[in-house]
């Protein structure tokens, strides 16, 4: 499908992609700093640089975008239809980067947990699960753990 946007339009669209600071991270600190939680940003000393670092729960946050970080299953992967081996390739470079991140920090002792941008476009009533995954055990897990469905399947 070609796309639906002159060239020019959409690298300035696409120009203005964050990469930190973004309304789910936001959100994410908003809530946490409300409920007492306290963390550092981005972090460069540890692999990945994770968006949020609780040391006292020895726990990093990573808050995704479904798009770039290809969550599965997920509405809002898509993959674009123009210069599919491009997209292809940074996809999983993408993927790649993340996974090694992840197991660089359990290697180091630190749990992860990575939070979809879809859980809070979907499942913000389901926020209070956050400090139940804060205090868990396990070394890694993702919220929301499957991704909602918009669409019928």
């Amino acid at each position: 499908m070609p796309d639906v946007v002159d060239r020019s339009t959409r690298s300035r669209m696409m120009g203005t992609i964050k990469g930190r600071d973004t309304h789910p991270e936001l959100a994410l600190r908003k809530y946490l700093h409300a409920r007492g939680y306290r963390f550092r940003l981005h972090r460069k000393d540890l692999p990945g640089s994770p968006d949020l670092v609780l040391p006292r729960h020895h726990l990093v946050i990573f808050v995704h975008g479904c798009f770039w970080h290809r969550h599965t299953g997920c509405y809002y992967a898509t993959t674009p239809g123009t210069r599919a081996s491009f997209w292809e390739a940074k996809f999983e470079a993408n993927v790649r980067r993340d996974r090694e991140a992840c197991e660089n920090l359990k290697q180091l002792g630190w749990r992860v947990l990575v939070v979809w941008e879809c859980g809070f476009k979907h499942c913000r009533d389901q926020l209070p699960d956050i400090p139940e995954l804060i205090h868990a055990v396990n070394q890694y897990q993702e919220w929301p753990s499957c991704p909602p469905r918009l669409r019928p399947a």
